[in-house]
């Protein structure tokens, strides 16, 4: 059988091989065709050389990626690769050839290489890995540590858990399985939304894979081969979450320099030990190049400071507890440590056909670590959680530790937890639950919560009832701010006001403005629905409140954090910690003699004058593009939106800082365990990531309307793709496809 590509009504590309190599070889090169920015973005990106076409603005990620060691941990993990599972790594490498195959072409298709002078490189086979490593790097949130040491240094240790939450750099997601008990089928369905910065060309591809071997669609990540997040390949299907689980440490070392320039640790016993040494240079277009040192301990790499910040005992001036301000600071993580990714799983899931095959392969998962649900058409159902965590302290699962004091080593691997079902129903939604001893933040139960009510209001569901879920917006947490709002003193500010208003709603020191919004907001429905003038109100209160909290004395030593690199600013903001905290911080028993009340008294004033428009109109799509376009003006105006970030409908606004949505469902699915073409999939924007392709922004309309896009396995109803010059491209293959785009794909953008 020679190498066929397929195309849908969408252009999703649907592959046919005589085997799993020449298949991998004609994904890698499909991959080019329609990705080939993305793609060389990303290899860049794991490099740490994106800077070089990208420019300044680039520098802070490539600085990270280098000192980090994400090029170097991707060529070890493949060795070994090699070594341990040697059929995987041809599978890899035949990947990487289709990539090599098909990128000129590509290219030739994406205007931003003659924009950026950038000319296609040549792949090579650990590639891949870093494409994975450096996507994937800071899924753990291991900054997070940072701010939980500013917090502990200036609050002391029992603020901790005021700022705890699923916060801006972390990717949420939800997940559902609903096993045959439940369903009209007699099998389970399984639906969801990955959550990650939106971005554009998007971060999943969906694409079939069909071999003697094997026959699947899912959602692949481009640079990866295969499929392993989400999955169907007709006899089971399966989904992930982020486990929220902790596996990275960070290490406060002592170093110093040695006569002959060389780098040394103190080590857990007391002994100056060499350190890796040496030094790169990153290329800055339009700039100068920058040479960064790096250095590794025994720990791993030090991703923050050098022997110029701190040194030897002199890591900056530190508080009673001891905790320095600033430092040399190295990061542990398990691919740097085992060389290894957890590919050799990537096969065996693709070749499976019970949820037993998928759990024996999970059990070879490394990176990120995930809760995973999986369900096939012989009943069976799998809840559990899949990936690689160190035993160590729970210091080290905290805070920063120092490196030169024992009892912090890695002791050993934890066993992966298996969840459960209740009512015939497992939600994952980044909450406590099967990861619950591996973690320590975890999201609020809002959503899982919201999703298991849902799930309850009828005794039977079906693939097409599960969008409807997607797109739910009950923002539950809102109930702190609106009690406090309730709980503004009865009384009047003064007496006869405008159009006859005394005061008698019960609002003492009140204009008659902020009673009349306090009015509404406590009527609202707590829906963030695109249209919702209210749910809009609502946001500016909050946002308001979110500002004088962070304006606060007590808090103020947070404001200025130490001069960490850029990349880990999200995590180290005071007003975003203080957003997506609020509801802890409104409901906390006291709050260092702040007024609460008094601040969202002033908070409600200060917007009740104000004229709101519906949620959508500020709570707009902003997806991350790696470059900007070349003339702003004629730039997508991108969608309102409903949801936020506690709703189900997680597009997560910024409170205290902006409205606009960078994180939000990267796809969504529905996997129908009994009939695999009943199941449906949507994306942001589309299958191609050209811009100007009929498939660019194709599905952007349904992924507003929270519709979904039918997956077609009928081969006759697909379109072949005759060559690289009608990549992404359109083709009527039937009636009844061309049908389908028309109705459903032809609305304007709002």
């Amino acid at each position: 059988m020679s190498t066929e590509t397929y195309r849908d009504a969408w252009g999703i590309p649907h592959l046919r091989a005589a085997d799993a190599r020449a298949l991998a070889r004609a994904q890698g090169r499909v991959t080019a065709y329609d990705r080939a920015w993305q793609l060389e973005v990303e290899r860049h990106r794991s490099q740490g050389t994106s800077a070089s076409f990208l420019g300044a603005d680039a520098l802070g990620w490539d600085l990270f990626a280098r000192r980090a060691r994400l090029d170097d941990t991707a060529r070890r993990c493949f060795a070994r690769l090699e070594r341990q599972d040697p059929g995987t790594a041809d599978w890899v490498r035949a990947y990487v050839d289709g990539v090599n195959e098909g990128l000129a072409e590509g290219a030739r298709h994406a205007p931003e290489f003659e924009r950026t002078g950038l000319t296609p490189g040549r792949w090579e086979a650990w590639h891949p890995l870093g494409v994975w490593l450096a996507t994937h790097i800071l899924f753990a949130g291991f900054p997070a540590k940072l701010w939980r040491e500013e917090v502990v240094r200036h609050l002391g240790t029992d603020a901790v858990g005021l700022f705890a939450t699923d916060g801006p750099g972390t990717a949420g997601s939800n997940g559902w399985l609903v096993d045959g008990s439940r369903t009209a089928t007699g099998r389970a369905v399984i639906a969801g939304d990955p959550h990650r910065f939106i971005e554009e060309p998007g971060v999943y591809q969906q694409i079939r894979l069909s071999c003697p071997e094997f026959d699947v669609v899912g959602l692949a990540v481009p640079g990866m081969p295969g499929v392993a997040h989400f999955g169907h390949t007709g006899h089971v299907a399966w989904a992930i979450t982020n486990a929220m689980a902790d596996y990275q440490d960070l290490y406060r070392e002592r170093l110093r320099r040695t006569a002959t320039g060389g780098v040394e640790a103190l080590d857990p016993d007391g002994r100056w030990r060499a350190a890796h040494r040496h030094v790169e240079t990153v290329e800055v277009a339009g700039g100068a190049p920058v040479e960064v040192e790096i250095v590794e301990t025994a720990r791993g790499p030090v991703v923050i400071g050098g022997c110029e910040t701190g040194g030897y005992g002199d890591a900056g001036t530190g508080t009673a507890s001891g905790i320095p301000s600033v430092g040399p600071i190295s990061l542990r993580y398990p691919p740097r440590v085992t060389e290894d990714l957890g590919m050799s799983a990537l096969l065996p899931l693709l070749r499976a056909r019970a949820v037993a095959d998928v759990d024996r392969a999970l059990d070879l998962w490394a990176e990120p670590v995930n809760v995973v649900q999986a369900a096939d058409t012989r009943g069976g159902v799998l809840h559990r959680v899949a990936g690689r965590v160190p035993v160590r302290s729970v210091d080290n699962r905290r805070r920063i530790v120092p490196a030169w004091e024992p009892g912090h080593a890695w002791e050993g691997w934890h066993e992966t937890p298996y969840g459960t079902f209740e009512d015939g129903v497992a939600v994952m939604a980044n909450q406590r639950g099967p990861a619950t001893p591996l973690g320590v933040e975890f999201a609020p139960p809002h959503r899982a919560d919201r999703i298991r009510e849902l799930l309850a209001e009828r005794p039977v569901w079906s693939a097409p009832d599960m969008p409807a879920i997607h797109m739910d917006t009950y923002l539950a947490s809102a109930e702190p701010l609106l009690d406090h709002l309730a709980a503004l003193p009865d009384g009047t500010h003064c007496s006869g006001g405008p159009d006859g208003w005394d005061g008698s709603d019960g609002s003492e020191g009140l204009t008659p403005a902020a009673a009349d919004l306090r009015a509404r907001l406590l009527g609202w429905d707590r829906r963030m629905a695109a249209d919702s003038v209210e749910a809009s109100a609502y946001a500016a209160v909050r946002g308001a409140v979110v500002r004088r909290l962070a304006a606060q004395p007590a808090f103020a030593a947070l404001a200025a954090p130490p001069a960490y690199p850029d990349v880990f600013r999200p995590w180290l903001s005071l007003t975003v910690r203080i957003g997506f905290a609020l509801e802890h911080l409104l409901w906390a028993e006291e709050l260092y003699g702040i007024d609460r009340a008094g601040l969202v008294r002033e908070a409600l004033e200060e917007v009740a004058g104000g004229a709101f428009g519906p949620w959508g109109d500020s709570h707009r799509l902003a997806p991350w593009r790696a470059l900007d376009p070349a003339d702003p003006s004629a730039a997508h105006v991108e969608p309102g939106l409903g949801g936020d970030h506690d709703c189900v409908l997680c597009t997560s606004a910024v409170p205290g800082i902006t409205d606009l949505s960078a994180r939000g469902p990267a796809a969504r699915y529905v996997w129908d365990v009994a009939r695999r073409e009943d199941s449906l999939w949507v994306v942001p924007f589309g299958a191609s990531g050209t811009a100007g392709s009929a498939h660019h922004r194709d599905q952007l309309p349904l992924w507003l309307r929270g519709e979904l896009v039918p997956i077609v396995t009928d081969w006759d109803r697909l379109t072949r793709d005759t060559g690289p010059t009608d990549h992404g491209e359109h083709h009527e293959s039937s009636k009844d496809s061309k049908d389908s785009k028309d109705s459903e794909g032809n609305d304007d953008e709002r």
